[in-house]
């Protein structure tokens, strides 16, 4: 995909395509769920070192063995769930990942508790340009450096860039309201 975007990468894809399917309906667009957003930080975060498209087919997956992505239940895994995860072949066995989901779901319940969800949260925290943005998230969370914390942001809607403004779905993109655009 060197130099070519991830628009221009998808646009002659089958629609079946995880990438295709990924960029069309979910790339770029705000998401309003706390849970939501904690499955897509932690699958942001295991990507690092691997292809998105590793991920892409195993997002189903990782939504099985986090507990839908509910923030609360991750936030209380024990030794067992933790052990749990690390012999999950469907997903990313990563001693360093696995910690990582878990301490974010706990850190994320205390900005739910402080700011009243963690939607609320990168609201408030909006608008940062991407060098702030990464202070704040390695400050808040673990496992999150530049790439992974502008990706986030990007295909949740905080951070322009996920789509070139000729693509297809810019458009769509716009009707959202995403926070890069207000």
């Amino acid at each position: 995909m060197a130099n070519n975007t991830y628009c221009d990468y998808t646009k002659n894809l089958e629609e079946e395509n995880v990438h295709k399917i990924y960029h069309d309906t979910q790339y770029g667009f705000p998401i309003d769920s706390d849970d939501e957003l904690f499955g897509r930080l932690i699958l942001e975060i295991n990507q690092a070192g691997l292809s998105w498209d590793t991920i892409l087919k195993k997002q189903e997956n990782f939504r099985k063995a986090y507990s839908n992505f509910s923030i609360h239940a991750v936030a209380n895994y024990d030794e067992n769930e933790r052990a749990r995860l690390l012999s999950d072949a469907g997903i990313i066995r990563n001693k360093l990942k696995v910690n990582a989901a878990i301490h974010n779901a706990n850190v994320i319940l205390g900005l739910q508790k402080e700011f009243g969800s963690f939607q609320s949260w990168l609201d408030h925290q909006h608008p940062k340009t991407k060098d702030e943005w990464v202070k704040l998230f390695k400050k808040t969370f673990k496992f999150t450096g530049g790439e992974i914390t502008n990706e986030f942001l990007m295909s949740s809607g905080y951070l322009k860039g996920a789509h070139s403004e000729s693509c297809h779905i810019y458009k769509e993109i716009l009707k959202t309201s995403p926070k890069w655009n207000q």
